[in-house]
């Protein structure tokens, strides 16, 4: 059988299984229903005259999700049905009122706001992309994220045939060095500098927890990687013994851990240094020859990549805080497109990988951080969320942040959680790159052409005029 036959029987597309995997830890409910029991009283009792004993119509009253169906009806409301669809407080505004539960707004924090946390939610326990039946509730503008834009307007229909199936829109990124040209000798062969990457079927990285983690969950994150078919970032002490997940485990190192690296117990296809160390990267090279070393540093050494890059360092996993923001104060996304420039004004982006980390906590933040130059994400708080972590108070700097996790964690659960969120991101940038139709998620790497800042624009009409003051990026 000729070879193009063999690997077209066994090829398979890529997808990615989801279940249903409800939250194991009670959450606040969304809402607050408070009913004036003598209001419903008499509603029920006109209710009993009318209908007779139709008790399940007379429970259906005033919800149509069973908020007031319960053993006592409405004198006892399940609060945990309540969709905020307001049909009671419309119907019967002189006894039902529907408020926020200020207990369910505090799960997350000021940037990682309950909005998000609820989104997240729904995300990892079914997989499925967000609907809004009313239609996108959120800002048209605003700084950070909101404040930039993605251009649909080159639509191109057959790309939408890739979201159901029918073709084939690639999400998969490679990570790694790839020489601007190939050299060949006389007979062919590559000579000098070649490609030495590795390749990976979702633009997303799961970054675990730098700091104090349980075994169990840096199982999860491993074994969620590896069924995923992408790359789980772990502290080195916890990667140590996760060899069944090796292909997908990329270890953290410290100058510290040089003389400690055959106790990994595999060999990593790629390992993060933490800082430069020339010490540390001889070791790796030494003692993992095939490995791919990425930098993991902040993006406060924007400025000395490109020498990075030339001392042999050609993926970079770039840190903001998990707000978003640098030392300085600037925000993730004008720190990656100034990483991208860099590499671009050096001539050397083609070469290079560029990950990054913090604040890119939505699936919306995927595409927009790789039009800005990412070439992959490396998701951190959101992994968490999914597994129904809970903020201790304000959570920006990394190593200073504490989240709880549920006592009641499950491996098949929590693993089944990051599928189920990855599931639901990679649909969703399905959707955008349909729509703006592109066949390959690689195609989208620093294409600024398909985005508009409200910065920009703001400052093309409104310049000069009286009152105008300029809008903020980050």
């Amino acid at each position: 059988m000729p070879e193009h036959r063999d690997t077209a029987a066994t090829y398979h597309r890529y997808h990615i299984p989801t279940q249903p995997a409800p939250d194991i830890e009670k959450w606040p409910s969304r809402f607050k229903v408070k009913v004036r029991r003598a209001g419903l009283a008499k509603l029920l009792i006109s209710e009993v005259l009318h209908y007779g004993p139709r008790k399940d119509v007379i429970l259906s009253r005033p919800c149509m999700y069973g908020v007031f169906s319960g053993p006592v009806g409405g004198f006892m409301p399940r609060e945990e049905h309540c969709v905020g669809c307001l049909r009671c407080t419309t119907e019967f505004p002189e006894f039902v009122r529907i408020e926020h539960n200020p207990e369910r707004r505090s799960l997350g924090d000021s940037y990682f706001t309950f909005n998000y946390v609820d989104q997240i939610a729904y995300e990892a326990s079914s997989g499925l992309v967000p609907v809004r039946g009313a239609g996108y509730r959120g800002k048209f503008g605003g700084e950070g994220w909101d404040g930039m834009w993605t251009d649909m307007s080159e639509i191109v229909r057959p790309t939408r045939d890739g979201i159901h199936g029918r073709e084939t829109i690639s999400t998969v990124v490679d990570i790694g060095y790839t020489p601007n040209f190939l050299q060949f000798d006389a007979a062919g062969q590559p000579i000098g500098n070649t490609p030495h990457t590795l390749s990976i079927q979702l633009p997303i990285v799961l970054d675990g927890p730098q700091n104090e983690l349980a075994a169990g969950v840096a199982q999860m994150y491993a074994r969620a990687a590896a069924e995923l078919d992408t790359l789980a970032v772990l502290p080195f002490d916890y990667a140590v013994g996760l060899a069944a997940y090796g292909a997908a485990v990329v270890p953290v190192l410290r100058p510290e851990h040089a003389r400690r690296l055959s106790q990994l117990g595999f060999t990593p296809r790629m390992v993060e240094m933490q800082g430069w160390d020339e010490a540390l990267y001889s070791a790796i090279t030494a003692t993992f020859p095939d490995a791919i070393v990425a930098l993991r540093t902040g993006f406060e050494e924007t400025g000395a990549l490109v020498s990075y890059a030339q001392r042999g360092i050609k993926v970079f996993h770039l840190l903001a805080d998990f707000h978003g923001r640098s030392a300085d104060g600037s925000f993730v996304l004008d720190l990656i497109r100034e990483a991208h420039k860099a590499f671009v004004d050096a001539g050397i982006r083609e070469e290079v990988t560029l990950l990054a980390s913090g604040g890119m906590i939505a699936a919306e933040h995927l595409p927009k951080a790789m039009i800005c130059g990412l070439d992959a994400v490396a998701v951190d708080t959101p992994l968490l969320v999914a597994l129904q972590a809970r903020f201790g108070g304000e959570c920006s700097a990394r190593g200073a942040s504490s989240f709880r996790l549920p006592g009641n964690l499950n491996a098949t659960w929590g693993v089944q959680r990051l599928k189920n969120l990855c599931a639901s991101w990679r649909d969703q940038l399905l959707e955008i790159l349909g729509a703006m139709g592109l066949r390959e998620v690689r195609r989208l790497r620093g294409e600024m052409g398909r985005a508009m800042f409200m910065k920009t624009l703001e400052a093309d009409a409104f310049a000069g005029l009286l009152g105008y003051t300029e809008a903020k990026n980050g």
